[in-house]
C-alpha cells in the first residue's frame, strides 16, 4: 500500500492496456497519466525542480517560471504548491481550459499568449515572454524544459527502466515527440540494452522537430514549432508524422471501448497502430507505446462534437464511429 507525504512521490509505472482487439496487433500501452499531475510531465518537472534546488538556483523567495502547453504547467503547479513556490505559467491560445482552471486552482498563474510568432509560432512568442520576464526580475527562475537535460534524465531513470523490467525481449518502442524528453532519455537507456530495441519517434503533422514545413496544430502536446533543443536524431530509428484527424479518431476509437485518453496518447496510438500494420515481417514484434497522458482535460475539445466540426470539418469521425 503506497503511503506519501508530497503528491510528487506517486506515479503508476506497471499499468499497460493490451490493444491487439482494438488495433489487430501486438501492442502494450504504457498508462503515464495515473499521479496527481494526469500525464507524463510529473516525472520531467520533478526531476527539474529537485537539480535547481540541489544547485541551488532554486531556493526561498525564487519565483518559478515555465513555457508549457498544458501538462508540464500542471506538474509545476502541484510541486510548486506543495514546497511553497510562487508559479507563473506562460502558455497560448491552445491550451486546454481545464489545464489553465488546475493550474489556478492550485495556487499559480497563467499567462496566456494569444498572437503567435510568425515565424516560431507560439512557441516562440510564449518564449520571447519567458525570456522578457526573466529579464525584468532576478526572483524568476526559468527551468527551461525544451533545453534541460533532467527532462531527459527522469525518463532515463524511471520510465525506460520500468518498461525494460516489465518487457525483456522488448523489440519496438514508441515515444511521443514534444520537448523530445521521453525519447531522449528512453532512447539512450535502450541503447544500452542487452539486445536491440527499435525507436520510433511519433510526431504531429505540422511539427518541425524532424524537418519539414510548419503546419497548423490544434492539439497541444506533441510536436513542436521550433527544433527540440534536447533531439539527437542518432538515437532515433524511425519517425511517423500523425495527423491531427487520425489522433481525434484513435481518441474515439479509444474511448468507444471505455479508455479515455488524451490527444498526445492518440498521436502516439495511431502512428504506432499504422507503423505495425506496415510491417512484412514477423507480427509477433514485442512493442510498447508510451501513452503520456489521460482524456479529461479534452473532453471540451477532442471529445466535443462541435468543436471538432468547427475545426475539422463533418467528416472527422466517420471512421470512429464504429466498432472493431
Amino acid at each position: 500500500m503506497p503511503v506519501i507525504s508530497v503528491p510528487q512521490a506517486y506515479n503508476e509505472e506497471e499499468l499497460y492496456v493490451d490493444l491487439r482487439s482494438l488495433f489487430g496487433h501486438s501492442l502494450f500501452l504504457k498508462c503515464e497519466g495515473f499521479n496527481f499531475a494526469g500525464s507524463i510531465k510529473l516525472k520531467a518537472a520533478n526531476g527539474m525542480v529537485e537539480a535547481a534546488e540541489r544547485e541551488g538556483v532554486l531556493k526561498p523567495g525564487s519565483i518559478l517560471v515555465e513555457s508549457s502547453s498544458g501538462n508540464l504547467g500542471v506538474a509545476l503547479a502541484i510541486i510548486a504548491a506543495n514546497k511553497g513556490y510562487p508559479f507563473l505559467c506562460v502558455t497560448d491560445a491552445r491550451c486546454n481550459l481545464s489545464s489553465r482552471l488546475l493550474m489556478e486552482a492550485l495556487g499559480s498563474r497563467v499567462h496566456t499568449i494569444v498572437d503567435p510568432d510568425p515565424k516560431t509560432g507560439f512557441l516562440g512568442a510564449r518564449l520571447d515572454c519567458v525570456r522578457a520576464l526573466c529579464a525584468t526580475d532576478d526572483r524568476y527562475v526559468w527551468l527551461s524544459q525544451y533545453t534541460n537535460p533532467e527532462n531527459w534524465r527522469a525518463h532515463f531513470r524511471t520510465t525506460a527502466p520500468a518498461i525494460a523490467r516489465q518487457f525483456p525481449r522488448l523489440d519496438v518502442l514508441f515515444i511521443g515527440a514534444g520537448t523530445t524528453g521521453t525519447l531522449m532519455g528512453c532512447a539512450r537507456f535502450f541503447r544500452r540494452w542487452h539486445r536491440p530495441v527499435r525507436i520510433v519517434a511519433v510526431d504531429s503533422a505540422g511539427s518541425v522537430s524532424f524537418g519539414g514545413p510548419a503546419g497548423r496544430r490544434m492539439i497541444p502536446g506533441l510536436g513542436m514549432s521550433v527544433r527540440p533543443p534536447l533531439l539527437d536524431e542518432s538515437y532515433v530509428d524511425e519517425v511517423v508524422r500523425v495527423e491531427e484527424v487520425d489522433t481525434i479518431r484513435a481518441c474515439h476509437r479509444l474511448v468507444r471501448h471505455g479508455f479515455l485518453f488524451g490527444g498526445s496518447t492518440g498521436t502516439v496510438v495511431s502512428g504506432a497502430a499504422d507503423w505495425l500494420a506496415r510491417q512484412n515481417g514477423p507480427r509477433d514484434l514485442t512493442a510498447v507505446a508510451i501513452a503520456p497522458d489521460l482524456g479529461e482535460r479534452y473532453l471540451d475539445t477532442i471529445y466535443q462534437t462541435t468543436w471538432l466540426r468547427d475545426v475539422y470539418g463533418e467528416d472527422v469521425l466517420r471512421s470512429a464511429t464504429s466498432r472493431p
